[in-house]
């Protein structure tokens, strides 16, 4: 997402420096929009960057941020111009993880997907260089919007690799698990209940691939494709939950933790 942003709008240096090393997954970046005062409305964020000499200097908290401190670089959107321009007066500068000033809040507690750390960034007069800025000035909502695009195809392809995980751990359990003399595979109705979860998992899966070409063909409808994607894989993954009330009951210590560890990554994800 963050790479993809640089490519696209950042200078030449900035794509020669960055892209190698995130393309490979060396280096991270994170991406820095929402703050506490400031999440669906991002036209209203309160971070400020203002120019001193050849730099920016920038105040204000970002909340929930992915890889909030042990990404490497984190692409900010704040407010360079006055409060009233809207949107008009965001722009994008990217911030190298060892700027004093840049500091991060405690590790959020999340029902899930914990191997992602989640915290505030916190700018407390962070000198920037103005050279950083990626994009012209006052196109950082453009690109911030543009960038929630393939987000939000990456929040569902989240969701339905955790999902199908979970509906094939489900699958192996009613292979092995024996009621009333038979398979728990043998029964219909739970095999009607595994078709039913792989449907919508297919379904999802197309719903998401057309929403990706729709967005690298720069389609006229790409923008709520890629919404309507997020919104109905992350909605179907929720039927994962049925996956495990098959186990629940028999399940040992051992095998508990990794069948709740891919529910709550799911249900997580679902709602980010």
């Amino acid at each position: 997402m963050c790479g993809w942003m640089i490519d696209a709008f950042g200078k030449e240096d900035q794509r020669k420096q960055w892209l190698p090393s995130l393309c490979t997954m060396e280096k991270f970046a994170s991406y820095c929009l929402t703050e506490p005062g400031a999440g669906s409305d991002a036209a209203a964020l309160e971070t400020k960057a203002v120019k001193d000499g050849e730099y920016y200097v920038l105040n204000g908290t970002k909340a929930f941020i992915s890889g909030a401190g042990s990404t490497d670089v984190y692409l900010v959107m704040c407010r360079t111009g006055e409060t009233n321009d809207g949107p008009k007066g965001i722009s994008c500068i990217l911030v190298e993880k060892d700027r004093p000033g840049l500091s991060f809040g405690k590790k959020e507690k999340k029902v899930g997907w914990n191997s992602q750390p989640t915290k505030q960034v916190i700018f407390e007069d962070c000198h920037v260089p103005i050279a950083n800025q990626v994009g012209d000035e006052g196109q950082g909502f453009k690109i911030a919007m543009k960038g929630l695009n393939g987000g939000r195809i990456n929040i569902a392809s989240c969701s339905l690799g955790a999902a199908h995980s979970a509906v094939n751990l489900a699958r192996e359990h009613l292979k092995v698990r024996k009621a009333f003399g038979q398979y728990l595979s043998e029964f219909q109705y739970l095999q009607f209940k595994i078709a039913e979860m792989a449907t919508d998992l297919i379904a999802s899966r197309l719903m998401v691939r057309n929403a990706a070409k729709a967005l690298d063909d720069e389609a006229a409808n790409h923008v709520s494709l890629c919404a309507a994607a997020k919104q109905f894989s992350t909605d179907k993954c929720f039927n994962v939950s049925f996956s495990v009330s098959l186990y629940y009951k028999v399940l040992s210590k051992s095998e508990w933790p990794k069948i709740m560890a891919t529910l709550f990554t799911v249900l997580s994800i679902s709602t980010s």
